[in-house]
């Protein structure tokens, strides 16, 4: 049952991963424009542009870990096929 609803909270698509990433675009932007609020000048610009730098970097990784996870299911569906050439013979 854990399984099952841990499985509501694994990112499986590329579209899944995209709406996550501007979940997390919105939430860095509200929290920048706090930031220029409370710090005006160049501070508040900077912990802004740190704000969207981290979604980026998170967006990346988000995104790598996707490709990484098709690449490593496709290796073992791979491996788990018999070697055609020894059937063969």
């Amino acid at each position: 049952m854990v399984r099952k609803i841990g499985r509501l909270f694994k990112i499986k698509t590329r579209v899944e991963a995209y709406l996550v990433i501007y979940a997390l675009a919105l939430g860095a932007t509200a929290r920048g424009a706090t930031y220029l609020d409370q710090f005006p000048g160049y501070g508040g610009d900077l912990l802004f542009l740190a704000c969207t730098a981290a979604v980026f970097m998170a967006g990346a990784k988000i995104l790598d870990a996707l490709r990484y996870e098709r690449e490593r299911e496709a290796a073992q569906k791979l491996a788990a096929q018999p070697d055609s050439q020894a059937e063969q013979r």
